[in-house]
């Protein structure tokens, strides 16, 4: 994985790129590199080699013509492919994804990116034409962050690069939807005045007088073409046979592959699927537990590698760790971020480095595709799982009338005719993986590692997302189909594994072993700049009832203690991985 950094403009000098590029190292430590058309544009790279390690791949990379410049995070994992079929129409100089990709541009325009299957935001300068096209992949796995000031249009991968040119505040509209309704903004914002995103499955082409956006990827017109009249038998086999594609793709790579796994069905799915290859005994796997049965995951996880045999990394993670930890993945994230679980999940890839493992699998998104969640049983709007319907896990009453006046609850397109994939839909493109797939990459990328979701893989989510619910949803369970695949190839033990709404025993740490830390949370949110969003007469009063015993829902908490964190930046930059 890489980060991505560039100007438009006329005024920029190369001092303020370098910082920029500075500023993402940890994206990319193998190497950096910047492109200057004097007068017109800068792009900068921050390379970590996993496709062609040599130099001659490195970034920014230019055409032999010279014309093209190229800066690329991701991975098109079709590009063997895609490079058979571009030879006679270009002369390739590495074994790089990254040209690829670049001489597809170069051949099809704009329409290359209709062949790519993987992840990506990527950037291409135009030397005779001045003008900049830019795009991200389908679901947004790999972020563009973008803001217009007066000098130019500045882009890079993560918030932190904006920050050395242009100067912002934290946006106090998104917060407000933050914590009144949960939300973690719209798919062009952020939670940064002035700093936008490109939305996943967008493009942008930018010159000296003004930005396009275009929306490339039609997710609702694909949909509508796959056939939804199959037995399940059927969609059981043409599924399972692209489930394995996806994940023989996602194991191209010059550097060594592990996998992250849960007890779930979904991560117990990639593992099994995953045993089947050939090079499977030295692939190794990774999870986390903190030692509490009632959250822990690690009796599905044993299970399943009792029966994979499997080499298995177990990473434990303490209440005792969670203060100092959240300062380094908060500064990290920049925005906020999902709670405890995402601290230890963190750790995972903090061990990968260590052990030389440089790109990991996980089983992201087979919730969104196979309806997973339990909201998806119910007409409850609620997009957190694991939430009783008669509760609500935002406290307003905790905000000043005037910052809640900021307040629209976000509503969301509903392109299809029924309830549930229209939830489905917003989940996937508006609230949960938008916001999992931020947090996974800035915790990913801290510890200079790639992180590849196979689930993701557009073909598999399209199809899935297609089917009628009976397939998935049938006997009281969610992921039907997959349950059925699952259990032709592991115990039943693993099949009829719950799903959880938590790992780690947030709720218990926040009014246990972690009342200093929260408490100390509240007092830095007195001392802050941003004190008066909040009455703390009413935070005290929820404070003391959660401490007496009410916790039926902790994210409240973890709203102030994140935030806490965010509005006291500066004092937190100095913490050290």
């Amino acid at each position: 994985m890489c980060g991505i950094s560039g100007y438009v403009g006329t005024t920029i000098g190369k001092e303020n790129l370098s910082q920029m590029v500075f500023s993402q190292h940890h994206r990319g430590p193998d190497a950096s590199g910047v492109y200057e058309d004097t007068g017109f544009a800068d792009l900068g790279h921050n390379r970590l080699s996993i496709i062609d390690l040599s130099a001659e791949a490195n970034q920014p990379f230019t055409d032999a013509s010279g014309r093209y410049v190229m800066v690329y995070n991701g991975e098109v994992y079709n590009y063997k492919e895609i490079r058979d079929s571009l030879q006679g129409h270009y002369n390739f100089r590495t074994q790089s994804d990254t040209e690829v990709v670049l001489a597809a541009y170069i051949h099809f325009g704009p329409d290359c990116l209709q062949r790519f299957n993987g992840m990506f935001a990527f950037a291409i300068w135009d030397t005779h034409s001045k003008s900049l096209f830019a795009a991200r992949d389908r679901f947004g796995v790999k972020p563009f962050y973008y803001t217009q000031t007066k000098d130019g249009f500045y882009f890079a991968s993560e918030i932190k690069a904006l920050k050395k040119v242009t100067e912002t505040e934290l946006n106090s509209s998104v917060f407000a939807n933050y914590f009144a309704f949960g939300s973690y903004g719209m798919p062009d914002e952020t939670f940064y005045s002035g700093i936008h995103q490109l939305p996943g499955g967008h493009s942008l082409v930018c010159n000296a007088s003004d930005i396009k956006i275009n929306r490339w990827y039609n997710f609702e017109e694909r949909v509508s073409q796959i056939p939804t009249n199959l037995s399940l038998e059927q969609v059981k086999q043409y599924y399972t046979e692209l489930l394995k594609d996806c994940i023989s793709l996602r194991f191209r790579a010059d550097v060594p592959v592990g996998i992250n796994i849960s007890g779930g069905i979904d991560s117990s799915l990639l593992l099994s699927l995953v045993n089947l290859r050939d090079d499977a005994p030295q692939i190794k796997a990774y999870t986390f537990y903190t030692g509490d049965s009632r959250y822990d995951e690690l009796p599905w996880v044993e299970a399943m590698i009792q029966h994979t045999k499997t080499p298995l990394t177990k990473l434990g993670f303490t209440a005792e760790e969670v203060s100092e930890f959240a300062k380094i993945i908060s500064r990290f994230q920049e925005e906020p971020f999902g709670g405890i679980p995402t601290l230890a999940y963190a750790k995972i890839f903090k061990q990968a480095q260590k052990d030389g493992v440089k790109v990991l699998l996980d089983g992201q998104g087979m919730d969104e595709a196979w309806a997973g969640y339990d909201y998806y049983h119910t007409r409850s709007q609620q997009t957190i799982q694991g939430q009783s319907a008669g509760g609500s896990p935002f406290k307003i009453r905790c905000l000043q009338p005037s910052f809640l006046a900021l307040a629209t609850k976000p509503k969301y397109p509903e392109p299809f005719d029924n309830a549930l994939q229209n939830k489905q839909y917003r989940d996937l493109f508006y609230t949960k993986i938008p916001r999992a797939l931020r947090f996974n990459d800035r915790i990913s990328m801290a510890f200079s590692t790639e992180l590849r979701e196979p689930f993701l893989d557009y073909r598999l989510v399209e199809f899935a997302f297609a089917q009628s619910e009976q397939y998935k949803l049938q006997n009281g369970q969610s992921k039907f189909v997959l349950r059925e695949i699952l259990g032709d190839l592991v115990t039943n033990k693993v099949v009829n594994a719950p799903k959880r709404a938590l790992q780690t025993p947030q709720r218990e740490w926040m009014g246990g072993e972690l009342k200093s830390t929260m408490k100390q949370a509240i007092d830095d949110l007195k001392a802050s700049s941003y004190s008066d969003w909040f009455d703390f007469k009413e935070i005290q009063s929820e404070w003391d009832s959660y401490q007496n015993g009410n916790q039926e829902s902790s994210f409240h908490l973890w709203q102030w203690m994140n935030f806490s964190l965010l509005a006291n930046e500066k004092t937190n930059s100095n913490h050290g991985i």
